[in-house]
């Protein structure tokens, strides 16, 4: 790992409401609440949380596929709010999407081939159809499949396969960053662990920054560098890998970690049941956002929203009880 690749901070995207009132007020559903973190070369990031609580809508907001309301998002020091249509199609070059439906994200009427070449034309890259041909069959090998396979179409493939062609297509731009947003959740057991070593392949090779984003702490654990825990749009806890899962500190994080299935019922380990549901984002609780949920909540915690602070080296955490 080297520089810093990616700095966000104060991220905040949110939506309008629909007014029920010629007079009301506008109101918006903050699904991004003040998001900050930097992201290393070489490094995986992986952001966690239940659905609904904005992981998704971050990685969107960091590549401009959704315009946060405000904040900072410096790539290679540059403020990517600030591109224009030039600048933005380069940064697009350099941050690339893995996405989560590996059969919607690939066009049905087009070959695999056409597929994967698709990026290169966008760019103009290659000019010559016989080298870009070259660059498809390449990735194709580069994420485990045969050249001939780009004469096929997206749904001669199992999803696994179909994974692997999204990253293929990813991999001809040579990005520094791919925002994976939850890319192996419709996937089989065995074939998930299939693709995360071929990410952790490929990371290795190419020193490639990932941020891996999951709702799924057991599927993060293999592939991450540092992990962060996001709530109702708010990042809680932030920390090396190792220190989420041997000395996590936020109650939350607790309860994420007690629901990923231990094989031996003689373990001990203890679950940390969360109480009720997800609070409506429109109407979030006031002060702590977790409170409502939250084993040890305090009086503070209606009044103050707290601040993440660090508790150890490279440990950082947003809770009044610490």
């Amino acid at each position: 790992m080297e520089g810093t690749l990616l700095t966000v901070r104060d991220l905040v995207t949110a939506f309008p409401l629909k007014r029920r009132g010629l007079f009301e007020k506008r109101r918006y559903l903050y699904a991004v609440n003040g998001v900050s973190f930097d992201l290393r070369e070489g490094e995986t990031l992986g952001l966690v949380g239940e659905s609904g609580c904005g992981k998704t809508t971050t990685g969107r907001s960091i590549l401009r596929l959704i315009e946060p309301f405000s904040g900072k998002v410096l790539f290679d020091g540059v403020d990517v709010a600030t591109l224009g249509a030039n600048g933005l199609k380069a940064f697009r070059r350099s941050a690339q999407m893995i996405f989560q439906d590996p059969f919607a994200s690939l066009n049905p009427r087009m070959t695999v081939g056409e597929i994967i070449e698709e990026p290169l034309i966008v760019h103009n890259l290659y000019k010559r159809k016989g080298e870009r041909k070259e660059v498809v069959a390449s990735a194709l090998r580069r994420v485990g499949l045969e050249p001939d396979y780009m004469y096929r179409f997206p749904h001669e493939f199992s999803g696994g396969q179909r994974q692997r062609i999204g990253i293929a297509r990813v991999l001809t731009l040579n990005p520094k960053l791919i925002v994976a947003d939850e890319p192996v959740s419709a996937l089989d057991v065995s074939i998930q662990a299939q693709i995360i070593n071929l990410m952790i392949k490929l990371q290795e090779e190419l020193n490639i920054s990932y941020l891996f984003i999951s709702h799924d702490l057991a599927v993060v654990e293999h592939i991450s560098t540092r992990v962060a825990i996001m709530y109702l749009g708010k990042i809680v806890e932030i920390a090396r890998a190792e220190g989420i899962y041997n000395n996590a500190q936020h109650p939350y994080t607790k309860a994420l970690l007690s629901a990923i299935p231990v094989p031996d019922p003689r373990s001990g380990i203890k679950a940390h049941v969360l109480r009720g549901d997800l609070p409506n984002p429109v109407d979030p609780p006031s002060g702590c956002a977790f409170r409502t949920r939250c084993p040890v909540a305090e009086t503070v915690c209606s009044r103050q929203t707290p601040e993440l602070k660090q508790v150890e080296p490279e440990h950082l955490v947003a809770c009044h009880a610490l």
